[in-house]
């Protein structure tokens, strides 16, 4: 039996950091993202997703497209007014201000947990 996710806050444990995050599960947690903030402390999952979109936004941010067993796909920084490609195999988004990811460890291949 699969297990949903719900709305919530939590620990995102990278390789090199512990970060607060915030989970978007439901539909209109999940339109809703980071529109209208001036910045995000922490990190942003949206679940399920395999695309983002800046359009709206007030910031930049670090994308990073994770698979089912939440394996790093790709990583990718997005200035406002853009829209990011899907990824066939991404079934979640994490979210973060520009440049955070770095800093976190987070890269392709790297699998995260919370």
């Amino acid at each position: 039996m699969r297990r949903r996710r719900q709305d919530g806050e939590g620990t995102l444990r990278t390789p090199e950091a512990e970060v607060r995050l915030r989970i978007a599960a439901s539909y209109r947690a999940r339109t809703r993202g980071l529109l209208g903030q001036d910045g995000i402390e922490g990190a942003l999952l949206l679940t399920p997703a395999a695309s983002v979109h800046t359009f709206r936004m007030r910031f930049a941010i670090d994308v990073a497209y994770l698979d089912r067993r939440l394996r790093v796909l790709s990583v990718r920084t997005m200035p406002p007014g853009r829209l990011g490609r899907p990824r066939l195999r991404a079934r979640h988004v994490l979210e973060s201000e520009a440049g955070a990811m770095a800093g976190w460890g987070i890269r392709r291949g790297v699998r995260l947990d919370f």
